[in-house]
C-alpha cells in the first residue's frame, strides 16, 4: 500500500510539471545561458567588425556561427522541457524573452552596420510591445494566449534571415551576393509575418480588449 501511495505521489508531481530541481531544470539553464550569451555575441560582433564592409572573413564567419548556436538553443530548451516533462512557469516566461532579446540585439547591430532598414526594427519592436501589452490585459481577465504557429514561423524566419546576412559578410563574390539577397528577401517575409502574427493576436483577443470591465 505504501509503495503504491508513493508511486501515485511521484506520478502526481510529474503530472503537475514539478521538478526536484525547482526552476533550474536543464531547459531553463539553457534559456538563461542563451540570455547571458547575447551580450557576449554582441561584443564578439563589435570586435570582429562582422557588420562592416571589408571585415575579415574568419571573424565574420565565427560571429555567424555564434549566432546560429544562439538561435538553435531555442529548439534545444524546448526539446528538453517537453522530453523531460519539465515545462515550468519560469520557462514559459523566460523563453520568449530570450527569443526577443536574440532577435532585437542582432537587428540593432545590423541596423548600426547599415545592413537592415530601420523600418524592420520598428515593425519588430512595435509588434512585441503591442502583443506583450495585449497578453497582460488578457491575462488580467484570467485567459492565457498560447503562442500561434504564425508567431513561431515569424521567429524562425527572422533568425534565418539574420543568419544569412551575417553569413554573407564572411563570404566573397557570388556566394556573398546570393546569401545577402536571400537574407534580405527572407527578412521582408519575416516583417510580413511579424505584422500578420500581431494582427492575428488582436483579432483572436479583441473581445477581451473591447468588452467593458465587469463591476
Amino acid at each position: 500500500m505504501s509503495g503504491n501511495a508513493g508511486s501515485r505521489a511521484d506520478g502526481a508531481a510529474k503530472g503537475a510539471g514539478g521538478s526536484k530541481g525547482g526552476i533550474w531544470t536543464p531547459a531553463n539553464v539553457v534559456t538563461v545561458a542563451r540570455i547571458v550569451l547575447v551580450p557576449l555575441w554582441l561584443l564578439a560582433a563589435e570586435l570582429a567588425g562582422a557588420g562592416a564592409e571589408g571585415a575579415a572573413p574568419g571573424p565574420a564567419l565565427a560571429v555567424f556561427a555564434f549566432f546560429v548556436v544562439l538561435s538553435l538553443t531555442d529548439k534545444l530548451d524546448g526539446y528538453l522541457a517537453r522530453s523531460r516533462h519539465e515545462v515550468t512557469t519560469f520557462g514559459k516566461f523566460l523563453d520568449p524573452i530570450a527569443d526577443k532579446l536574440v532577435v532585437v540585439v542582432a537587428l540593432c547591430y545590423l541596423l548600426e552596420a547599415g545592413s537592415v532598414s530601420s523600418w524592420v526594427l520598428l515593425v519588430v519592436v512595435a509588434r512585441e510591445f503591442l502583443v506583450s501589452g495585449l497578453r497582460m490585459v488578457v491575462a488580467s481577465r484570467g485567459v492565457v494566449v498560447a503562442a500561434s504557429n504564425l508567431g513561431k514561423w515569424k521567429t524562425a524566419t527572422t533568425m534565418v534571415s539574420i543568419s544569412a546576412i551575417l553569413l554573407a559578410r564572411g563570404l566573397v563574390g557570388a556566394p556573398a551576393t546570393f546569401f545577402w539577397w536571400f537574407g534580405q528577401l527572407l527578412l521582408v517575409a519575416a516583417v510580413v509575418l511579424t505584422a500578420w502574427s500581431g494582427v492575428d493576436y488582436f483579432v483572436k483577443c479583441r473581445r477581451y480588449v473591447t468588452d467593458a470591465e465587469e463591476a
